[in-house]
């Protein structure tokens, strides 16, 4: 099994910042892409930013050159840095890894629970 952990959520004004840890445990073989996603309370769940093991980088055009990703390949851990952050920054966060757990064994999406995050006017 594959577990992953977020962290760094929680209450901030606008304009301030926050950061996201997620690291994943468990029987990881190879890991690929490791990202994030949000979940906006009555909206559907969106791409934030992702990152590959090479990091190279890919973001959301509503937080691009606000918000950082970055990884630590050795530790399975993937990191958001979000600053000047705005009302509409508001949701749950979840972190995810595509993976695998064994050699030749299928490429699997693993989430993470969610951390919130909260941004007031």
């Amino acid at each position: 099994q594959v577990h992953l952990v977020e962290s760094g959520g929680g209450l901030v004004q606008a304009g301030g910042s926050l950061m996201l840890s997620c690291a994943a445990s468990g029987s990881i073989f190879n890991s690929d892409i490791m990202g994030w996603y949000r979940q906006a309370p009555g909206k559907q769940r969106e791409l934030v930013a992702r990152v590959s093991t090479s990091s190279s980088t890919d973001y959301a055009d509503s937080v691009k050159g606000r918000f950082t990703i970055s990884r630590d390949n050795a530790k399975n851990t993937v990191y958001l840095q979000m600053n000047s952050l705005k009302s509409e920054d508001t949701g749950v966060y979840f972190c995810y890894l595509n993976g695998r757990t064994w050699n030749g064994g299928p490429w699997t999406n693993y989430w993470g629970q969610g951390t919130p995050v909260t941004v007031s006017s």
